[in-house]
C-alpha cells in the first residue's frame, strides 16, 4: 500500500501557495499557484495524491480535518443537490468536485493527523509545501522540477 502525507502552505493567507506530497517517507511532489490560499493548497495536495495513485490502494494523511470532512461527510448531499448547500455557495468548488470525483474512483483511505506535532513525515510535507511555495516549484521531486 501506498502512504502519502499531504499539506498547504500560504503567506500572506491568502497570498502565494504551495504545497507537497510525500509519498512512502520521501517528498514526491510539490505546486504552487501565485495567488491562493492555505485551504485551496490543502485540497491541491490531496487531488495530487489520489492522482499519483492512480487507483492504487493508499492511505493518504492529511493535517486538513477540513478537507477529510468535505470529501467524507459534506459532500455526498452537496452533490446530490446540484453542488449547492442550503446555506450559501460552496468556496473552492473547483476543488471540491475534481477531489470528489478521485476520492470516489480511488482505493483510498484518509487520516486525519494533528499538524506540527512531531510526525516527521507531515513535518516534511509542511518543509516541501513551504519551499514549493518560496520557490514557485510544480512538479514531480524526482524527476527534477
Amino acid at each position: 500500500m501506498i502512504t502519502y502525507f499531504t499539506d498547504g502552505s500560504c503567506s500572506p493567507n491568502p497570498g502565494p501557495g504551495g504545497f507537497a506530497v510525500i509519498k512512502n517517507d520521501a517528498p514526491a511532489i510539490v505546486g504552487h499557484e501565485l495567488n491562493s490560499t492555505n485551504i485551496r493548497m490543502e485540497g491541491l495536495a490531496m487531488i495530487a495524491a489520489l492522482t499519483d495513485a492512480n487507483g492504487d490502494e493508499c492511505q493518504i494523511f492529511s493535517d486538513s480535518e477540513f478537507w477529510i470532512n468535505v470529501v467524507t461527510k459534506w459532500s455526498p448531499s452537496w452533490e446530490a443537490n446540484g453542488w449547492k448547500k442550503k446555506n450559501g455557495e460552496i468556496k473552492n468548488l473547483d476543488i471540491v468536485v475534481e477531489l470528489c470525483g478521485l476520492y470516489k474512483e480511488s482505493n483510498a483511505k484518509l487520516t486525519w493527523v494533528r499538524g506540527h506535532n512531531g510526525n516527521n513525515n507531515n513535518e516534511l510535507a509542511d518543509v516541501w509545501a513551504n519551499k514549493a511555495r518560496e520557490e514557485k516549484l510544480t512538479g514531480y521531486i524526482e524527476e527534477g522540477i
